[in-house]
């Protein structure tokens, strides 16, 4: 159903009995306060003008037409916008409304001949998979499409145990034994992500088509085969994480070790995923440093300076921020560590102190949200985050600081912890990750 019911809780990989040691922060970033459960296409606004630069005002009717658009993007619109650059290939991006998700998808071509697969977008984790043929109603999630067929494609490639590409598993934490039937012994991998999703299948290899005549073989993938917990009706997962089993990683050597993305604000545009970089055209992004954590590739951090509503800079103690923040476009709430969330909850209930407060929304678990009854206008604050070395963004008004007439924030992780920066907040930017110059770089309206 368009604009449905979809999750939005943690796509990272969190697989406790799946070969991870003590303390592996999949398990320890954030606790349940993240799961979440939200409504798609909640907010779809026209910023009309300003109130000193640090106010946005907003139709209260354009926060309802979101209903109305975002059945507007079709897969048949989605790949028409695939397109080729010198620097490599871009393929559209949208809201996943017709997989009734609040995540972000993008259609690829799978096998040969070539399937079209609607797949979630997750820079929190690195091996993509899809769920294949045999698959019940016991063994796998409902999705919109037909089940990946891999006896049809005549590129298909299990991965058989013992070679590295097996024993690289182990040492990323998405291994899961081997077959132990009569014939050969098979890789198997499996992930338990941080919202208690599990995927299971055989590691194999296929043939990936990224745009028409642009295809990268024996790429690494799984054959999901039992997939159980919280899952919309998208196809499966494509990763973009860090580690050498992503997409990134395997098509590293074709378009270099950077890639970009934005995510449309729910308004029927669709956004991109771009795998290159942009060349020398970077003069409109703002750039952070980026860190990875020790012994884990995957995720991409970048450390808050500090945070402002209305223009005004909240007091956080700099050690309250320390950890850093991962950017997940899998995770749709944003993590805020609980000091640094109580700062940015109490100037943004005084700077919204015109709209009578609702009691919490237990259904989306955020504890700021308003009645807007009444109100032909909104006045929303601006709500800027500024990194490690200065750089500072202001977050799309309404798109990325409201949802569903909400506070897109949680208190989602202890002090001194890591928090993660989720989708919502990342609307409307080009976001780019560029691991060869270690930074990420913000580009404001893009999509």
């Amino acid at each position: 159903m368009a604009c449905g019911l979809a999750s939005g809780g943690e796509r990272w990989p969190a697989p406790p009995s799946l070969s991870r040691p003590p303390m592996d922060p999949r398990t320890t970033m954030a606790p349940s306060s993240l799961l979440l459960s939200v409504i798609l296409c909640s907010l779809c606004a026209v910023a009309l003008g300003g109130n000193a630069h640090n106010f946005v005002v907003v139709q209260r009717n354009s926060f309802e037409s979101t209903e109305r658009a975002c059945s507007s993007v079709t897969r048949e619109t989605v790949l028409a916008g695939t397109t080729l650059s010198d620097a490599g290939v871009r393929i559209p991006t949208s809201l996943g409304d017709a997989v009734d998700s609040l995540e972000y998808v993008v259609t690829l071509g799978i096998g040969t001949p070539s399937v079209q697969q609607t797949v979630l977008i997750d820079t929190g984790s690195d091996l993509s998979w899809v769920q294949c043929k045999p698959c019940n109603s016991s063994e796998c999630y409902p999705q919109k499409d037909p089940l990946f067929d891999s006896n049809s494609s005549s590129t298909y490639a299990t991965i058989p145990c013992g070679i590295d590409a097996c024993k690289q598993l182990v040492h990323d934490f998405y291994n899961h034994g081997c077959t132990n039937g009569t014939g050969p012994s098979l890789c198997q991998y499996g992930i338990q992500y941080g919202d208690g999703s599990v995927t299971t299948g055989l590691y194999s290899t296929e043939t990936l088509t990224l745009a028409p005549g642009v295809t990268i073989s024996n790429f690494s993938f799984g054959c999901g085969r039992n997939q159980t917990g919280p899952n919309d009706k998208y196809d499966g997962l494509l990763g973009l994480g860090g580690a050498p089993e992503s997409l990134v990683s395997q098509v590293a050597e074709q378009y270099g070790d950077a890639f970009s993305y934005c995510l449309p604000p729910g308004n029927g545009t669709a956004g991109f995923l771009a795998l290159g970089t942009p060349g020398n055209n970077t003069a409109s992004f703002v750039f952070a440093p980026m860190h990875k954590l020790a012994h884990i590739s995957t995720f991409y951090v970048v450390t808050l300076a500090g945070i402002s509503v209305g223009g005004k800079q909240l007091n956080i103690p700099p050690a309250v921020l320390s950890k850093g923040m991962i950017i997940d476009s899998g995770t749709v709430i944003t993590g805020l560590q609980l000091t640094a969330y109580s700062a940015l909850r109490s100037a943004f209930r005084s700077a919204m102190s015109a709209y009578p407060l609702l009691p919490p929304n237990v259904d989306l678990e955020l504890d700021t949200c308003y009645n807007f009854t009444g109100h032909s206008n909104v006045t929303v604050p601006k709500v800027s985050l500024t990194f490690s070395g200065g750089a500072t963004i202001d977050l799309d008004v309404p798109s990325g600081v409201l949802l569903q007439d909400c506070l897109a924030f949680t208190g989602g992780t202890y002090d001194n912890s890591i928090g993660i920066i989720g989708n919502v907040n990342q609307r409307t930017f080009e976001v780019l990750f560029d691991t060869g110059r270690g930074n990420v770089g913000f580009r404001p309206g893009a999509c």
